[in-house]
C-alpha cells in the first residue's frame, strides 16, 4: 500500500529510519506537540530550499496529526495514568484498560480473564493488576473502578519496579471520574458483545447437534477447502471452530506439491493426510466433525483417509454448492450413506456451516493468491536445482540479464565460474523446457 519506507531492503538510510523511530516513540509517549514542532521545522526548511513537494507532504502530515491529537486530548495534566475497570456477567469478566500519557488518551484494550465462580469485581481487578504490570510499563497513577485488596502492598511493589512512587486510587473527582465511567461503560459493552457472540455460537452448535442427531454439542469443528488457478499454486486450508467460534491461532495452510495440476481429489487427500498424521503423532486434539467444501467425490476421498488413519469417531460432512452457486442452496452430504439434504435458509445449523465453509474458502484463496504472486515474481533460475543465489548472481553478471542467459548455449553457460558442464546442461534444458 506504498506506506512502508522499506528499511529491510535498503530503501531508507539508517539516520532517517532512526529519525522515524524517535518520532514514533514520541507520539506513543504523548509528546505530540514536540513532534508537530519538529515537522513544522522540516516543512519550513523544505520550503526554503524550494523542495515544495516535500513541504506539501510534511504539511499534510501535520494536519493529520493535529486531527488525531484533538480526538485524543483528555486533560491538561502531565504524567502517566492507567484507568482500569472490570465488569462481570454470565460467569465471564472483562477488564478495560485506558492509557493516559501526558494528558493524551493513547487508547485502550479489553481483556477477558478466566474467573472462578462467585468472584467479585475487586478480586478480578486485584488478580489482573498484579499480573498486568509484570510485562507492561508501570505509570505513576492507576485508577481502578473498585478498591483493591492489599492496595498498599501492590503500590509498594509497583513503586519498587518503576523506581518512582506509584499510587492506586478508586475514589476520584472531576475528569478522573469521567475516565473511570468511560472505562466501566466500555468494559460492560465489550463483555455484552462477547457474550452475545458466544450465545449465538452456542445456539448454532446446538442446532448442528440436533441436525446430526448427536447426544452432545460438538466442541471442535474443522473445515477444508482447496484453491488454485488452472492447477497453479494450489493451496489447501484448514480452519478450526470451537465453542467460542473461530480459533484463528489454529488455522493452517498446506502448499500442495507433486500432484497432477487441477486434481482436487488428490489435493484434498494430501491435505487431510498431512493434517491428521501430524495431529496423531503429536497427540493433538481431533475434531468432532470435519467439513469438506465439495461434493460426494471429495467426501469419499476424505472418508478413505479417515478410515486409513483409523480415526472413525470423526464425522464427515460435505458442503456442495447449489445449482446456481447461491448461498442458502447448499447441499449437505453426510458420510456412511446418510441421506443428503438442503436446509431451510433460516436454519441456524446452515448458518454455522456456511460460516465455517466461507472462512475456509477465504483462508485458502488468500494463501493461494500470495503463493501465486510469489511464483510470478520469482526468476525462472530459482526453480532450477543447483542454482542458488550466488550462482544466479554470477550468471546474471556474466551475461548481463536473463534474456541473454536464455539465449546462451550449453558451452557458453559452462564458461561462467562455478557452473560445471553438467550444471550448464541442466540450466539449458530447464530454461528451454520452461520456455516451451
Amino acid at each position: 500500500i506504498k506506506r512502508c519506507t522499506g528499511p529491510c531492503v535498503g530503501l531508507i538510510n539508517e539516520r532517517d529510519y532512526q529519525h522515524d523511530i524517535d518520532m514514533s516513540v514520541s507520539l506513543l509517549t504523548g509528546k505530540n506537540q514536540g513532534v508537530i514542532s519538529q515537522l513544522v521545522d522540516e516543512m519550513n526548511n523544505a520550503a526554503e530550499t524550494l523542495d515544495y513537494e516535500k513541504a506539501a507532504k510534511v504539511r499534510d502530515q501535520i494536519a493529520t496529526l493535529k486531527r488525531v491529537t484533538e480526538k485524543q486530548y483528555v486533560s491538561g495534566r502531565k504524567g502517566n495514568t492507567d484507568v482500569i475497570a472490570s465488569y462481570l456477567s454470565g460467569g465471564q469478566a472483562c477488564v478495560q484498560v485506558f492509557l493516559i500519557r501526558n494528558g493524551i488518551n493513547l487508547g485502550g484494550k479489553a481483556f477477558y480473564p478466566k474467573v472462578p465462580e462467585n468472584v467479585t469485581s475487586s478480586e478480578v481487578l486485584y488478580a489482573f493488576v498484579t499480573q498486568f504490570y509484570v510485562h507492561n510499563e508501570v505509570p505513576e497513577e492507576i485508577l481502578t473502578s473498585e478498591p483493591l485488596p492489599e492496595k498498599s502492598l501492590i503500590e509498594e511493589a509497583l513503586s519498587k519496579r518503576a523506581s518512582v512512587p506509584v499510587t492506586i486510587k478508586h475514589r476520584t473527582r472531576g475528569e478522573r471520574t469521567r475516565w473511570l465511567e468511560m472505562a466501566e461503560e466500555n468494559a460492560r459493552m465489550s463483555l455484552e458483545t462477547r457474550l452475545s457472540s458466544r450465545s449465538g455460537i452456542a445456539q448454532r452448535l446446538d442446532a448442528l447437534r440436533r441436525l446430526l442427531e448427536k447426544e452432545e454439542i460438538p466442541e471442535r469443528l474443522e473445515c477444508f477447502d482447496i484453491s488454485h488457478t488452472m492447477g497453479e499454486a494450489t493451496v489447501a486450508s484448514c480452519v478450526v471452530f470451537n465453542l467460542e467460534g473461530p480459533a484463528k491461532q489454529e488455522y493452517r495452510r498446506y502448499n500442495i506439491e507433486g500432484l497432477t495440476k487441477g486434481d482436487d481429489y488428490a489435493a484434498m487427500q494430501q491435505a487431510l493426510e498431512r493434517r491428521y498424521l501430524r495431529q496423531l503423532k503429536e497427540s493433538a486434539p481431533l475434531p468432532d466433525i470435519i467439513f469438506i467444501d465439495g461434493g460426494k467425490g471429495q467426501l469419499n476421498v476424505a472418508q478413505r483417509v479417515i478410515d486409513d488413519l483409523q480415526i472413525g469417531a470423526v464425522e464427515l460432512v460435505g458442503v456442495a454448492k447449489g445449482p446456481e452457486r447461491k448461498a442458502g442452496e447448499e447441499l449437505i452430504i453426510f458420510d456412511r450413506g446418510k441421506k443428503e439434504m438442503r436446509l431451510q435458509t433460516d436454519s441456524e445449523a446452515l448458518h454455522l456451516i456456511q460460516q465455517i465453509r466461507d472462512e475456509a474458502h477465504r483462508f485458502a484463496i488468500t494463501g493461494h493468491r500470495a503463493r501465486r504472486a510469489k511464483a510470478r515474481n520469482q526468476s525462472p533460475l530459482e526453480q532450477i536445482p543447483g542454482v542458488g543465489a550466488k550462482r544466479r548472481q554470477k550468471l546474471l553478471t556474466h551475461f548481463g540479464g536473463f534474456q541473454q542467459i536464455e539465449k546462451a548455449g550449453r558451452e557458453e553457460l559452462a564458461t561462467v565460474p562455478g557452473i560445471s558442464k553438467q550444471l550448464a546442461a541442466t540450466i539449458y534444458d530447464e530454461l528451454h523446457r520452461l520456455k516451451n
